[in-house]
C-alpha cells in the first residue's frame, strides 16, 4: 500500500491530527500528509528527528533500550514520535487537548503497517 493512503487514513482516524510524515535518519521527508502545509510539517519532522536522535544517543550512553515512542507536549500541541526502523521514524503533530492515547494507538498501528514497506 502507498505511503500516502497510510498516511492519509491516519489523519482522518486520529481527531485533532494536523499532520503525519515519515523521516528518514538525514531528516528527510520521505512522505506526509498534513493540513498544516508541506512545510510545516516536513520542518517539524526534521527537527523532530534530531530530538530522536539525541535521545537515543543519550539512552546509548547509559545502556539502554531505544525508545519506543516519545511524547512531546508544548502549550501549541502535541508530537508524537515513532521509530519505524533505525533509519526511519513516523511522526505526528496533534492540536492541543488531542486524546494522545488514541492518537499514540492509531500511530503504532500505521507503523505497522508501514513497517514492511519501510524495511526493505
Amino acid at each position: 500500500m502507498p505511503f500516502k493512503t497510510v498516511l492519509n487514513q491516519l489523519l482522518l482516524d486520529v481527531p485533532g491530527a494536523q499532520g503525519v510524515v515519515i523521516v528518514d535518519w538525514e531528516g528527510e521527508a520521505v512522505d506526509q500528509a498534513t493540513r498544516i502545509g508541506e512545510y510545516d510539517i516536513k520542518i517539524l519532522g526534521a527537527h523532530n528527528g534530531i530530538i530522536l536522535t539525541l535521545l537515543r544517543e543519550v539512552m546509548a550512553r547509559l545502556n539502554s533500550d531505544y525508545p519506543e515512542e516519545v511524547v512531546i507536549r508544548t502549550r501549541q500541541g502535541i508530537t508524537l514520535i515513532q521509530p519505524l526502523t533505525e533509519d526511519y521514524l513516523l511522526i505526528l503533530q496533534l492540536q492541543k487537548g488531542a486524546l494522545v492515547a488514541r492518537a499514540a494507538h492509531k500511530l503504532r498501528a500505521c507503523a505497522e503497517q508501514l513497517y514492511d514497506d519501510i524495511a526493505l
